[in-house]
């Protein structure tokens, strides 16, 4: 079952690339933070490098501003997410955040089955907005769509 509004972010350790590969922990990014999540199906690919991840690098200072943090997440290793950030000039601050094995996503139940396109297990296109661990809004995308995990949509959302 997937994740629900109010519901708390599991426990899991992701990745990020910081002079190496870095482990964080779910905690150290959500606890006692108000915090967006978003995530793409895979970086590089072209609704993510073309909209997703650019929309939110465009309004990272709106919701800086709210005193809310961002993080992108992919199934994609830290490497793969660095080189991402770096392409698509991504700002200091913004987490880029590898689930490199799917872990993360598959316990927020919000995998995707991507083998009919040679990905392979990926995570579905969302956004969540968490305060303190617990998710107070939750925009999973419809299959092939863009509309609801937009940066726009995730500030028109908090007011």
């Amino acid at each position: 079952m997937a994740i629900q509004v109010g519901d708390r972010i599991p426990n899991a350790t992701l990745n990020h690339f910081k002079d190496g590969v870095q482990a964080i922990n779910t905690d150290e990014i959500f606890k006692g933070k108000k915090v967006v999540l978003f995530s793409v199906p895979g970086a590089f690919t072209p609704t993510c490098s073309a909209k997703h991840l650019p929309g939110f690098v465009e309004k990272f200072d709106e919701f800086r501003k709210r005193g809310i943090e961002v993080a992108c997440l992919a199934v994609n290793d830290a490497f793969v997410m660095s080189a991402w950030a770096k392409n698509q000039n991504v700002p200091e601050g913004l987490w880029m955040l590898a689930d490199g094995n799917g872990t993360f996503t598959k316990s927020l139940g919000l995998e995707m089955d991507g083998t009919a396109f040679g990905l392979g297990m990926r995570g579905k296109r969302f956004a969540l907005y968490a305060e303190d661990g617990v998710v107070k809004k939750l925009h999973v995308e419809a299959p092939g769509e863009f509309k609801v995990s937009s940066a726009e949509a995730m500030l028109a959302a908090l007011g």
